[in-house]
């Protein structure tokens, strides 16, 4: 067999997969984000758009600081600033690539730019010569591309590439492509470039029709090297290719793909956990390749068919993506050197400090529960290591209700170093017990989502909370996790008013 080609995986999950909505990350969920991409070994890093906003920019910059061994990308607009800005942030990163963009498509320059097709080319020239006088890795592309005229496009990329591009980007922007069609659009650039050989066709596809993936692939068998796309399909609207489909598509069938990817897939499971955990988008269950149905088999056939042979049923081993089903071999009496072995095979890096939070409440829940699972550890990794500054912080929660009782909670905070206390009557348990927290922080915020999952199976399962929360026009995800799901419900609910403070502070 001859060698295969190799397909650049461009992750974009920290710059177009923050913007779903209510999806934004802070600098050390970010950080934390970009090691676990590293991890996965991605070719580039997309870690912001920087002239966005001065958090942005603090993200990107602490990215491209750290983050060695993979290129760190930033987007920009075909202007002089936001590339200025974009380099700013970059420049302390290892092969650090500016990523500029700008319409192509009639509808975009008629309404959008109000630009003609000359201006349109002249502005790309100029900006890709800008870009490449600050690095020699320069990626362009055209927004909205596959809605522009063909020859339109050949004729930008062609005059970007002489300017110094050695990316061009594709993009499906609004998801509106058939497979069939974006294949065909792809082998059309491909043969009517000139100097096409001088850089690496890319595609950006959207999955507003469900076709993300597929769009992907078509263009890939038509001559694209570079995918862009996200964990769990993250993005705007339906969001976009979902980078563990793609990666895993090309490895499960690779007796008829004629490329590769490095990715580790090893590392996919733990990272769309981390993805969904930080952004408080969960996975549902009947996703492709991560969601917890993925691997799952209901009927009596499918059962007995896995039984005899594993692959009956299954096309893919769910060990392949890092989902292990073996209970954690440590107790309440297990030290620290042994849950920190454990902590480095989930694919985590800790500081001594982090570990000895980790240690501690590994520790209080070992004591409460008879199993210890992967996801209980990753539960305690998620509260102790991707925590921020706790403006108030819980002490003790105690509960009555009942059918014949009238459900209260009494709840006691340390806010800003000193403890108060407040009860509360509520619906229910858990209304009762935000009431009183909302009474001791004097929040006006409005609950806008509220859910509880077991972590794992056993009436001794950690309950998972996620809420979201709206104030002041800005939304955030709170989450907690704990035995007890009223109080992890609280823990939900007070990291959601710290992320809020954190926001007011500029962070």
């Amino acid at each position: 067999m001859s060698a295969k080609d190799k397909i650049i995986i461009f992750d974009t999950t920290l710059r177009d997969g923050e913007q779903s909505p209510g999806a934004s990350m802070n600098l050390q969920e970010k950080f934390r984000l970009a090691q676990k991409l590293v991890k996965l070994n991605v070719d580039v890093i997309e870690a912001g758009f920087p002239a966005a906003s001065t958090g942005d920019f603090d993200c990107v910059k602490n990215i491209a600081d750290n983050i060695k061994g993979v290129q760190i990308a930033a987007l920009a607009r075909c202007n002089k600033n936001d590339i200025d800005t974009a380099w700013e942030a970059l420049k302390g990163g290892d092969n650090p690539r500016i990523h500029v963009f700008l319409a192509t498509s009639e509808i975009h320059m008629k309404y959008k730019l109000k630009m003609s097709r000359e201006e349109v080319l002249a502005r790309a020239i100029e900006s890709v010569k800008h870009a490449a006088s600050y690095t020699p890795n320069v990626e362009f592309s055209a927004e909205d591309g596959s809605r522009s005229d063909l020859d339109f496009v050949c004729q930008v990329f062609e005059a970007v590439i002489e300017a110094g591009a050695t990316t061009l980007n594709f993009p499906d922007t609004t998801g509106y492509a058939l497979p069939e069609e974006h294949g065909a659009q792809i082998r059309y650039l491909m043969g009517k470039i000139p100097n096409i050989d001088k850089a690496v066709l890319s595609v950006h596809c959207h999955n507003d029709l469900g076709l993300a993936v597929a769009n992907s692939l078509a263009a890939i068998n038509n001559g694209a090297r570079q995918v862009e796309c996200t964990l769990n399909g993250l993005g705007e609207r339906a969001g976009n290719t979902a980078m563990e489909e793609l990666a895993m598509v090309i490895r499960t069938r690779a007796d008829q793909m004629t490329v590769e990817t490095n990715i580790v897939t090893e590392h996919i499971y733990p990272a769309s956990r981390l993805v969904s955990t930080i952004t408080g988008m969960p996975v549902q269950p009947n996703k492709a390749i991560v969601g917890a149905n993925a691997f799952a088999h209901e009927s009596g056939i499918h059962q007995d068919g896995m039984l005899k042979e594993r692959t009956t049923y299954e096309i893919m081993n769910p060990v392949d993506i890092g989902l292990s089903k073996g209970n954690l071999v440590l107790g309440k009496h297990s030290g620290r050197h042994a849950l920190k072995d454990r902590i480095d095979s989930m694919g985590y890096s800790l500081s001594d400090e982090e570990l000895n939070r980790v240690f501690d409440r590994f520790k209080e829940l070992a004591d409460v529960k008879k199993e210890m699972f992967d996801e209980d550890l990753e539960a305690i990794l998620m509260d102790e290591v991707l925590r921020i500054p706790e403006a108030y912080s819980l002490r003790t929660l105690g509960v009555m209700s009942g059918s014949r009782v009238m459900p209260t909670a009494g709840i006691r905070l340390e806010i800003d170093g000193k403890e108060v206390e407040k009860a509360a009557i509520g619906i229910g348990p858990i209304d009762a017990t935000f009431r009183s927290i909302a009474e001791l922080t004097g929040t006006k915020s409005k609950l806008l989502f509220f859910s509880v999952n077991s972590i794992t199976g056993g009436t001794d399962a950690q309950g998972e909370v996620m809420v979201r929360v709206e104030d002041k026009g800005r939304v955030v995800i709170g989450q907690g996790a704990d035995p007890d799901i009223i109080t992890a419900a609280a823990k939900a609910y007070l990291n959601a008013l710290n992320r809020l403070i954190y926001l007011e502070k500029g962070h």
